[in-house]
């Protein structure tokens, strides 16, 4: 069986496909079946390794975003998409798969147009509480439609959509639970705070926790992914503000942290501070901690702060918007849920229903 798998744009489009790819891999190991052929068609690898890792092949077609402001770069990226669909259509025609799996993102949208014009048939999945722009056009022509959150259904019809949760990979599905206090010189008698803003890191976030820090370190210690781009000058900020605090090192700043660096983190956590999007919080979720969640003010359809209102629905965090995001407010609730074992007992209970019951249903 040939699959191609496509999306594009970020990490929340790319990996739940290397989780699908994983699991189409298992199952044809464990069950003795011929090993599909897998490609992945974007404008980007994203992640050449994992690519390799799983045997996919990467076939490269351009595409272009579109902008809700007026901007020249839209008429290129016009022109960028139709180039992408042309050789989109060659390349998925010289494949023909199966199937295409399609996760949403600009980059998918050359793949998807293909599948249309092709007659091959399309699943897509939909991480968000509202759809994006590529799946919510695919939608119209998908056999059939996966969510994680199940308000999403109502924006696709109902007899082509399941319930299923986010595909995640095997690598984050358990948190180390001995060792991670130790690699990361802390004291297990002080509670751990892990900060993620994704992979590019969130500077509104960034910036409340450097104004925080001297408080929080007093009482915490601090594992923060400040973003690839923002490591330097996070350091830099970071060492002059605690230079003469006694408590320095219950501070440690990351640019990105890889899969077992992540899950490392998370075992050694008693609460973590996110973004809302939606593969963040299905890690979160099935790691089972409770979580203080920052959505995006400005996301595509508002979806993070609907993902947000979502997961706080579920009982398994706690929202701040980001113009609530001050100081006092945020060392306020990271001391309430700290200090309150009974909550962070339930969130925790919460998070992990929230992750059992969407990975479920079939």
């Amino acid at each position: 069986m040939r699959i191609l798998l496509t999306g594009g744009g970020s990490g929340g489009h790319f990996y739940p496909l290397i989780a699908v790819a994983e699991e189409l891999n298992r199952i044809a190991r464990e069950e003795k079946l011929v090993k599909p052929e897998l490609y992945f068609m974007s404008d980007e690898p994203y992640d050449q390794k994992a690519l390799f890792d799983n045997d996919i092949e990467f076939r490269r077609v351009p595409a272009g975003k579109l902008r809700r402001y007026a901007s020249l770069q839209n008429a290129l990226d016009v022109l960028k998409t139709t180039l992408g669909v042309i050789r989109a259509l060659v390349s998925v025609f010289w494949i023909y798969p199966d199937v295409i799996f399609s996760k949403g993102g600009y980059g998918s949208f050359p793949a998807t147009f293909a599948a249309r014009i092709l007659r091959i048939p399309l699943f897509i999945h939909e991480s968000d509480t509202v759809p994006g722009r590529a799946n919510g056009r695919a939608g119209k022509q998908a056999a059939r439609i996966a969510v994680t959150f199940a308000e999403t259904a109502q924006y696709f019809p109902k007899t082509k959509v399941a319930w299923t949760g986010t595909p995640i990979r095997n690598a984050l599905r358990e948190v180390a639970k001995e060792g991670a206090h130790e690699l990361l010189q802390f004291e297990k008698t002080v509670p751990t705070i892990l900060v993620l803003g994704g992979s590019l890191g969130a500077e509104i976030i960034n910036n409340a926790i450097l104004d925080s820090l001297p408080n929080l370190v007093n009482e915490f210690q601090i594992i923060h992914q400040t973003g690839e781009k923002n490591l330097t000058v996070v350091s830099g900020i970071s060492k002059t503000i605690l230079e003469k605090n006694a408590h320095a090192a219950r501070y440690k700043p990351f640019d990105f942290l890889h899969d077992e660096a992540l899950t490392t983190a998370a075992g050694a956590s008693d609460l973590v501070v996110s973004r809302a999007g939606a593969g963040a919080l299905s890690e979160i979720a099935l790691w089972g901690k409770p979580s203080l969640i920052i959505p995006i003010t400005d996301s595509n359809g508002d979806h993070q702060r609907k993902n947000a209102i979502a997961y706080e629905n579920a009982g398994a965090c706690i929202v701040i918007e980001e113009a609530n995001l001050k100081p006092h407010i945020l060392i306020t609730e990271i001391r309430r849920i700290i200090g309150d074992q009974k909550l962070r007992e339930r969130m925790s209970e919460n998070a992990l229903k929230f992750a059992n019951t969407n990975r479920d249903n079939p």
